[in-house]
């Protein structure tokens, strides 16, 4: 219930104006329930309609993408980037391939963007992108030809210095490979900065694959020290996905001294109380391409069960959902509750719902957005921007060590809003509050654009 009348007002006019998005309206109703804590302080923003201008995304591009299938027939989808706000910098933010993309999806996802990079101190704006192409069941030939429609359009609105897009579900190192080769075709130019996750042999950084699932546990280790003395060491782990994000934050959970337990699909979820075997899960989902469930065919002792959103009854002690929005609901996160779990940290964007969020924070769990503490793919992403302005190449200890120390100042800038505004440990509401604070200053600064 928001009850600043201002915001309210804001509220409003973006519901009547795009009742059709709901994943857009539920990302902006929880920031909006945050700034209340703040913008009576600022009676500026709304005399220069800061808040009307915020949820406006600068621009939205919408195209066809026509392809051909290896039989020879042709198939048409839908292409998107929504350029949301460049106020700190160009817009930086993923293309996401999955069936269920449409503009509330990429809207919603640009949306976070815009604090998520503002989180990360880096000079980048918040942008998304995509289309409801599925990558799954396709030849390389077919993603490939796909991929090359898809930037013979994107190409004209995108650069290093205004738009920048990398990877995201169903995105992964071939297609923006792909996507990059035909970019550079089309401009005759070899302009590595305008598209990040590129392969090591043409501009990409080391550590960047790994850097949004290292990221979380970095965040995550941050926070367990600082508000409960506490560590991964001996803990029982959760995570929800198979994709980048959850494979690489499995692998630094077990580094770290945890145990994850249960991994899923979109399908189901495997159960192996022995701990998720690492190098037989990347190989059934990197070099294979196969089911979650080939893990329980293969693994003694495992078990597979349908109904990935099942897997939060499986008792542990943190829970990753690092599988794609609203993936779990209040009766997911009841489950957690009554079995005794102490944190849910996020690894993908939004993957609670309200509901749900309500239910982990009211029982006093600790818990973290995506937008903080999934920051670290975004962030490398700009620091191989960064390597590729310089013409240079940092070493994966470097780029790791230059991680860690983004996802701590991102934990801290979080802590900090939070006693601010005199709820210490509310990362939720530090978050939405820090990401924000920078972002209407630049445009506070910029003047009415």
């Amino acid at each position: 219930m928001l009850n600043n009348e201002y915001l309210k007002r804001v509220y409003e006019e973006v519901e009547r104006r795009d009742a059709h998005e709901p994943e857009f309206l539920q990302a902006v109703r929880e920031v909006f329930e945050s700034l209340e804590l703040v913008v009576d302080k600022h009676p500026e923003w709304e005399k220069n309609g800061l808040i009307e201008r915020f949820v406006e995304p600068e621009r939205v591009v919408e195209f066809r993408v026509p392809w051909v299938d290896d039989a020879g027939k042709t198939h048409v989808n839908r292409g998107y980037r929504v350029q949301f706000n460049s106020a700190i910098g160009p817009y930086k933010g993923g293309l996401r391939f999955h069936p269920s993309v449409n503009l509330s999806v990429i809207k919603f996802l640009g949306f976070e963007q815009i604090l998520k990079n503002s989180l990360t101190t880096l000079p980048m704006g918040g942008g998304k992108g995509g289309s409801d192409f599925d990558p799954k069941g396709k030849s390389d030939a077919e993603v490939m030809r796909f991929c090359q429609s898809f930037m013979t359009e994107l190409y004209r609105h995108i650069g290093q210095f205004t738009d920048t897009p990398a990877g995201d579900i169903g995105v992964g190192g071939r297609e923006v490979a792909y996507m990059y080769g035909q970019y550079k075709r089309i401009v005759d130019r070899f302009e590595g900065g305008v598209i990040t996750g590129k392969g090591l042999t043409f501009g990409g950084s080391l550590a960047r694959t790994q850097a949004t699932g290292f990221g979380l546990c970095y965040f995550s280790a941050e926070a367990l020290k600082h508000l409960k003395n506490d560590s991964y060491e001996g803990k029982t782990v959760v995570v929800s996905g198979s994709g980048n994000v959850a494979q690489y934050c499995a692998e630094k959970v077990t580094a770290l001294g945890g145990k994850v337990v249960a991994m899923s699909d979109s399908q189901g979820y495997v159960y192996d109380p022995n701990g998720i075997d690492l190098p037989k899960l990347f190989d059934i989902k990197q070099k294979r391409r196969a089911r979650i469930s080939v893990y329980a065919d293969e693994v003694a002792g495992a078990e597979y069960h349908e109904g990935c959103r099942n897997i939060w009854n499986v008792k542990c002690d943190i829970a990753h959902p690092c599988a794609s929005q609203n993936e779990m609901d209040e009766k997911g996160a009841q489950a957690l509750v009554d079995n005794g779990c102490m944190a849910v940290f996020e690894g993908a964007n939004m993957p609670l719902t309200p509901e749900a969020i309500e239910v982990v924070k009211s029982n006093g769990l600790l818990y973290s957005p995506g937008k903080a503490s999934n920051a670290g793919g975004v962030a490398t992403s700009g620091l191989e921007m960064t390597q590729n302005s310089m013409r240079l190449s940092w070493s994966f200890e470097e780029v790791d060590e230059k991680l860690q120390g983004i996802m701590k100042n991102i934990y801290k800038a979080c802590y900090d809003a939070s006693v601010e505004c005199g709820k210490p440990g509310d990362l939720m509401l530090g978050a939405n509050v820090a990401g924000f604070l920078k972002v209407a200053e630049a445009m506070m600064a910029q003047g009415v654009v």
